[in-house]
């Protein structure tokens, strides 16, 4: 019935404190070892979701960008959608705003990224987007960053690029995440479901709820639909 997982990273596979949380890695590679697709997916840079693709032992696809980026296996071209253009705009914009109250954004990897933009989360969301009412583009909230991105981009319009690409349907995909950035993505796929810690909006876009939080909630959650995946 299900041939892939695609699973968010910080919040979901993870700890509290963001370290891998090894319960789920051994989960996944199992998985792995049966013969399901997993495919990673987060806000992160691509050249971070290669190197996390390596270490946990997946085949090389991933989500990357919230969307913005995504790639199938370790040989494929890497997939950009959106407008980093229409991104850096905004991004002055937003930088000019605060800079005149003596604030400057601390960039994440702004040369490793490819469509949207992200910076800490040490300036409010809600003023950002104020500032930027006016500019055709969306700022994303995960919770770990602020990114700026075209609409129309996210987890889930990647998932469906990306299945088709793979040969496969997002009805295939049991997805699981946490944060609001990963709503489209647990609605687009077959099943979704999140973490007890996850965001009150994301609850409510997932089929199932796991009662435990971040890493152990990721276990407890797709255990709970193995034997969807071992139907096939």
């Amino acid at each position: 019935m299900l041939k892939a997982l695609l699973t968010d990273i910080d919040g979901t596979i993870t700890t509290p404190d963001r370290r891998i949380c090894t319960g789920s890695i051994e989960l996944i590679r199992s998985l792995i070892d049966s013969g399901t697709e997993v495919v990673l997916a987060s806000g992160n840079t691509p050249c971070f979701m290669d190197a996390l693709c390596k270490m946990i032992g997946t085949k090389g696809t991933y989500i990357a960008e919230n969307g913005g980026v995504f790639r199938i296996g370790y040989t494929g071209q890497p997939v950009i959608r959106g407008n980093q253009v229409v991104v850096r705009t905004a991004l002055k914009t937003v930088q000019d705003h605060f800079s005149e109250q003596g604030i400057a954004l601390d960039l994440y990897s702004p040369t490793y990224r490819f469509s949207d933009l992200a910076f800490a989360r040490t300036v409010s969301a809600d003023e950002v987007r104020s500032v930027l009412r006016d500019h055709p583009v969306q700022v994303i909230d995960t919770g770990y960053a602020i990114h700026l991105q075209v609409p129309g981009i996210n987890k889930g319009t990647a998932l469906v690029d990306l299945a088709g690409r793979m040969g496969l349907a997002p009805t295939d995909f049991l997805a699981i995440g946490d944060s609001v950035n990963d709503i489209q993505m647990l609605k687009t796929a077959g099943i979704g479901i999140t973490v007890a810690n996850a965001h009150p909006d994301t609850k409510a876009a997932a089929q199932y709820v796991a009662k435990k939080a971040y890493g152990d909630g990721f276990v407890e959650a797709v255990e709970k639909y193995s034997s969807y995946f071992r139907a096939r």
